[in-house]
């Protein structure tokens, strides 16, 4: 990795600066104006969760938990290129308006699709999520998943798709891509419920729904809500302070806990997921370092761990050079990043139009929120589903190098797959794909 990305590092920074920002509030002080209208009753992330129906929207993180109802204001659908600017401009006219400020929604992956941004109604903010009892999910066995599923592409269209993508890297076209495949499923989905198990399943990550109403891919009529449980952080912004935690290179876990250590200890070791890392680290200093006076970037990544997933993952840290720069600036900058889309984006973009064979939609953007200071968090958009009144689509990844196999990599989107079908209680669905 380019030490041009390391400089002197022996200036401590503030304290409590650990695995994300210190975000407003925290301290029990907020920033000068920061959700002026918010709920600031002290309260745990559970009594959002609790108060969590369909058709409001919830973020939490281990920092803070957002739950939002209805909104006052949507903005205006614009593509990324303009986006940093008018969100900006819109959360102002939100403010002179009366409105709170806080800008949440949703960022799609495709740069020129519209982005689902709103200011919301009602706010009411609680401590991240540390521990919440998990509740029982039932297995829904009278599921027909062999009627009431398509998957695009089928496994064997997905591997095949993998080994396009390495004969393409080989021949010296790409150097990764991220191949990806979609699952829908018709049943009903119980969103609070699912909402809450995946946040007991995923405290150190980032869970959320947000309510697609009144965005531009939202039918008249029809209620449409993204849901899921990333583990991976695009960028935090509190202050000066930046933070990005992406994740490349993984590999299932095991039940066995001497065969799952033995995996993480291998990926760890694994040239070709070291390679497919480090791609990715370097494209995130390299967006960060324009907007940092000082950037840190340790020189080895570390293992991050889900329920059913091991990872690698390096943790960014900056010190902010212009206070004007919010953290949607900032995510934007960095979107996307080798570990959703590959490297150089644009070859691999254009390869993922090609051969992938489905729209992605807000699946691998970003989805977070930023208030009027320009602090906030955005959380790559993964592990997640579209859920409609009678059936959910899910998605699943994995970044593609020289070295992969195609069935590993089937495999390694099966395990990401099971995030969501488990906390549905329909992990049989997989058993039915071959």
């Amino acid at each position: 990795m380019n030490d041009m990305f390391r400089p002197n590092t022996s200036r401590p920074y503030p304290s409590g600066f650990g695995s994300s920002p210190n975000l407003p509030g925290d301290d029990g002080a907020p920033g000068r104006n920061a959700f002026a209208v918010l709920d600031r009753q002290a309260q745990r992330s559970d009594a959002l969760f609790e108060r969590y129906v369909p058709g409001s929207s919830l973020f939490a993180s281990p920092r803070n938990a957002f739950l939002t109802h209805g909104a006052s204001l949507v903005m205006p659908a614009v593509s990324a290129s303009s986006l940093a600017w008018r969100a900006a401009e819109f959360q102002r006219n939100a403010q002179r308006e009366g409105h709170s400020g806080l800008l949440m929604g949703a960022v799609p992956f495709q740069l020129d699709a519209p982005a689902h941004l709103f200011s919301p109604a009602r706010v009411e903010r609680a401590a991240g999520v540390h521990s919440m009892e998990a509740l029982p999910v039932q297995r829904q066995d009278g599921v027909d998943a062999r009627r009431g599923m398509i998957a695009t592409p089928t496994p064997r269209g997905y591997e095949h798709n993998v080994g396009e993508a390495v004969a393409r890297i080989k021949r010296g076209e790409l150097e990764k891509v991220v191949m990806s495949r979609a699952l829908k499923v018709d049943t009903r989905i119980d969103l609070p419920a699912l909402l809450r198990t995946l946040a007991c399943r995923n405290t150190r990550g980032y869970t959320y729904a947000i309510d697609l109403a009144g965005g531009p891919a939202n039918e008249p009529g029809k209620r449409r809500t993204l849901i899921g449980a990333s583990p991976e952080l695009l960028v935090a912004r509190h202050g000066r302070l930046v933070a990005s935690h992406p994740l490349a290179g993984s590999i299932p876990r095991s039940a066995d806990p001497v065969e799952d250590a033995r995996r993480a200890e291998g990926l760890l070791a694994s040239a070709k997921d070291l390679h497919e890392h480090a791609l990715v680290v370097d494209a995130v200093a390299a967006a960060l370092q324009p907007y940092c006076r000082e950037l840190i970037v340790p020189k080895a990544p570390s293992l991050v761990s889900t329920a059913t997933m091991w990872h690698l993952a390096t943790e960014v840290k900056g010190d902010l050079a212009d206070p004007a720069t919010t953290s949607l600036e900032l995510a934007l900058a960095l979107h996307p990043t080798p570990a959703v889309c590959g490297y150089p984006t644009a070859d691999a973009r254009n390869f993922i139009n090609e051969v992938e064979g489905f729209d992605r939609g807000f699946f691998t953007g970003l989805v977070g929120w930023c208030d009027a200071e320009g602090n906030g968090e955005w959380a790559v958009t993964i592990r997640c589903a579209v859920v409609d009144d009678d059936s959910a689509t899910l998605y699943a990844g994995a970044g593609i190098v020289g070295a992969s196999d195609p069935s590993l990599e089937l495999a390694e989107t099966s395990a990401k797959l099971r995030t969501m079908l488990g906390a549905m209680g329909l992990e049989a669905v997989l058993e039915t794909l071959s």
